[in-house]
């Protein structure tokens, strides 16, 4: 990704450095595995370890060069080590294939990957619940279809996105645990050349688990998995940025992000406020989800390997980590700098002349025995004259006067049915769902 959509942590995690850090453990804590059961010398492993613990750096320009002579990664890095290492290099990698240490890398890599991006679940997490307690009773109106149907509150709003949230949480931590798990398993993963317990002292030593059955490579229904996953993650914070955007829209504005002392909306107009950062989460969401075909493409490959995934996953590894990483943060960031305007919102709650609480109206009298076809007649015809007045018009006003409604339903019975309080009676339930009891 490019330095725009980044940030540094998720970053180093794909370089090139850390890349052949993870190689170097997997490739020496298989060798020590290797010289506790006799299949190496001791002095192979001490010989390793001994020049790792001089801190070398590691030369990428020196690898890719071998590697553009060998035309092969992983030889590349072996071969670099050995030249650092003298003769007892030549025990490393014995019994291996280049899958078990790509695969096994790319499983660190995605591990560590996953516990930054639930890092930012947990931040983005806690700012929707500050704000959602702030506004927790802030009336406001829902809509479907885009128009106004009944009252909620922004609170709700905010713990709604919650939730979604949390269940993003469980789903990347189920998705971590399925892509943690190690292969070394030696050609079409027989251990016909390296036994079990090699993979298994390297799993453990990784913090991950061994692969149940490799086929050389970690079977790639992990790796959809894990990306749908993030897809889906994605979507959500699509979600939530468009609720923003909209709710900023000049008809509408009962919220807009943040806008700093000095920013400018527009290079042309002074006066704009545009919903920038959302529309930005907006198009990375979509990238995002963008790498979740390509990564459901790859679990189909020839038998027992082939590395039509490679290309892909070097790609789609790093940027739908990074683009999604960043895009948590930003979302946390206008989240927690969101302005809320309570006043707008009931202004704008207010403007259709009631319409808002018709469901009431209708549940009163069947209630008193008109049936609903009849009810719903009555109520309709009456909404759509204030409808047609463009809220000029009380609903009301136009009820108190229909003999039809004022037969079943007297003044203060009908001023009963237009008021807030009915629609934020079990805001509280509600809450303790999403927050718990004790919130």
């Amino acid at each position: 990704m490019i330095p725009r959509y980044s940030r540094p942590e998720m970053v180093a995690l794909w370089s090139a450095e850390t890349r052949f850090h993870i190689w170097f453990e997997i490739e020496a804590h298989a060798l020590d595995a290797m010289a506790a059961i006799g299949m190496v010398p001791a002095s192979a492993p001490q010989a390793v370890w001994a020049w790792w613990a001089t801190k070398p750096a590691i030369d990428v320009a020196a690898i890719d060069a071998i590697e553009a002579v060998t035309k092969h990664d992983v030889i590349a890095f072996l071969t670099w080590v050995a030249d650092h290492v003298g003769e007892e290099a030549r025990f490393l990698h014995q019994g291996m294939t280049s899958s078990d240490v790509l695969d096994t890398a790319l499983a660190v890599q995605l591990a560590r990957a996953s516990d930054i991006l639930l890092a930012d679940l947990d931040a983005l997490l806690a700012a929707l619940k500050r704000r959602a307690f702030e506004h927790k009773f802030t009336p406001t109106i829902g809509r479907s279809h885009g128009i106004h149907a009944e009252p909620v509150t922004f609170g709700l709003k905010l713990a709604q996105a919650h939730a979604e949230f949390a269940r993003c949480r469980s789903r990347l931590e189920a998705a971590r645990a399925d892509i943690a798990t190690c292969a070394i398993s030696g050609a079409v993963g027989t251990f016909a050349n390296i036994p079990p317990s090699v993979e298994a002292h390297v799993a453990a030593k990784l913090g991950l688990t061994p692969e149940p059955i490799s086929t050389q490579v970690i079977p790639r229904d992990r790796h959809a998995m894990f990306f749908a996953t993030l897809g889906v993650i994605a979507g959500s914070v699509e979600r939530l940025a468009t609720e923003i955007r909209h709710l900023q829209r000049t008809e509408v504005l009962e919220a807009e992000e943040y806008f700093a002392p000095g920013q400018k909306g527009s290079s042309a107009m002074p006066h704009k406020r545009n919903p920038v950062l959302t529309e930005n989460l907006t198009g990375l969401a979509r990238l995002v989800r963008g790498m979740v075909t390509p990564a459901l493409e790859n679990v189909a490959l020839w038998h027992e390997r082939d590395i039509s995934h490679s290309s892909v996953e070097r790609m789609i590894g790093p940027d739908a980590t990074i683009t999604l990483d960043f895009a948590l943060v930003r979302l946390t960031g206008v989240i927690d700098k969101l302005l809320v305007y309570p006043e707008r919102m009931t202004a704008n709650m207010n403007r259709m002349g009631g319409l808002i609480h018709s469901q009431r109206v209708l549940l009163a009298l069947t209630q008193a025995g008109v049936s609903r076809e009849d009810s719903y007649a009555i109520v309709q015809r009456n909404a759509m004259k204030v409808w047609q007045s463009d809220g000029a018009l009380q609903l009301r006003d136009l009820l108190g006067a229909d003999a039809e409604v004022t037969a079943h339903l007297g003044p203060d019975a009908l001023d009963a049915l237009f008021t807030l309080d009915h629609h934020m009676r079990q805001v509280d339930v509600i809450f303790d769902r999403v927050f718990g009891p004790h919130g």
